[in-house]
């Protein structure tokens, strides 16, 4: 079996003055199409520290900000979790040390390292998302899309995306597990799961008595 590996880096900018995100369904997809693989997995990954990925419905309406209805949905809730850093010293990093480090580094400003809310919020949200790949086709579901977040909101900056696309250029077997039929995933009882309890014997007189 054949198997084969193809690594590619999406290009985007991100706008700085609020969290973007980027749509990226349509190269992912292309790379999956020009990779040749037929079936195996696609892991799509931030190459920052600031920002996530996530696989999502289209919420197709937009508002003022630029921002699908639930993007900022999901921004409204990120910011009850973790506020925007909006004050100096509001959250203990950055400390003078990672301050003078960004000096080192020639960052343009102190200012660059204000962006606590953004690494919190990788950290809550993951910095990844694995795809199963079939039949040449990434199966995100009906109506997913993959979007690319830059929770950075300190300033305007090109962003990598890394696509890892992985499997073989052969068909496979049925996927069927257990021939198709349904798992039940609920609690199966035993008799002695519902075994007689004395304990019982109030509820099932008035219960009686009830009737």
């Amino acid at each position: 079996m054949d198997f084969k590996v193809v690594q590619k880096e999406i290009q985007v900018q991100s706008r700085g003055w609020i969290p973007t995100f980027h749509d990226v369904s349509k190269e992912v997809m292309a790379i999956v199409e020009a990779s040749g693989v037929k079936n195996g997995t696609c892991a799509v990954v931030s190459h920052h520290t600031t920002c996530s990925v996530m696989v999502q419905e289209t919420s197709h309406d937009v508002d003022a900000f630029g921002l699908e209805f639930l993007q900022h949905d999901l921004l409204d809730i990120m910011r009850k979790l973790v506020p925007d850093f909006r004050e100096d010293h509001q959250y203990r990093h950055p400390g003078p040390v990672h301050a003078q480090f960004g000096r080192y580094v020639d960052e343009p400003g102190d200012f660059t390292s204000l962006n606590t809310d953004a690494h919190l919020r990788s950290i809550f949200f993951g910095r990844s998302e694995t795809l199963t790949i079939k039949d040449g086709k990434l199966d995100g579901g009906e109506f997913a899309h993959i979007y690319f977040i830059d929770w950075d909101q300190v300033r305007n900056r090109p962003r990598q995306c890394n696509v890892t696309v992985m499997g073989t250029t052969e068909d496979v077997e049925c996927r069927k597990f257990n021939n198709g039929e349904i798992v039940n995933t609920l609690p199966q009882y035993t008799d002695e799961d519902k075994s007689y309890n004395e304990r019982y014997d109030l509820q099932l007189k008035n219960r009686k008595y009830d009737k």
